[in-house]
């Protein structure tokens, strides 16, 4: 899979040390899958969920740090939207961002 966005983890990563290895484990495996529907991505990561318009939250770290992103299937894509702690998580609409 592409990865779209990359800069919004290299920011959030400057200002969490403890975020960049769980996030460098998160990109290392995203860019080797080669999704082509939900049930691979599920298969890679269980604990992912889908919320909304094609919008998925990945638990990051042990689940210190939420990502959403917007999975295209059909262009291999992931494009960054969010990534935070699960306090900053609960003040964004996952669907819409």
């Amino acid at each position: 899979m592409t990865i779209a966005n990359k800069e919004i983890l290299s920011e959030y990563a400057k200002k969490h040390s403890n975020a960049v290895k769980p996030l460098n484990q998160w990109v290392e495996r995203v860019q080797s899958a080669r999704w082509k529907a939900h049930t691979d991505l599920k298969a890679m990561f269980p604990s992912a969920d889908y919320v909304a318009n094609g919008r998925y939250v990945f638990n990051i770290g042990g689940n210190n740090y939420r990502l959403v992103a917007v999975v295209i299937f059909v262009g291999g894509v992931v494009n960054i939207r969010f990534i935070g702690t699960h306090a900053e998580y609960d003040k964004i609409d996952c669907a819409t961002i």
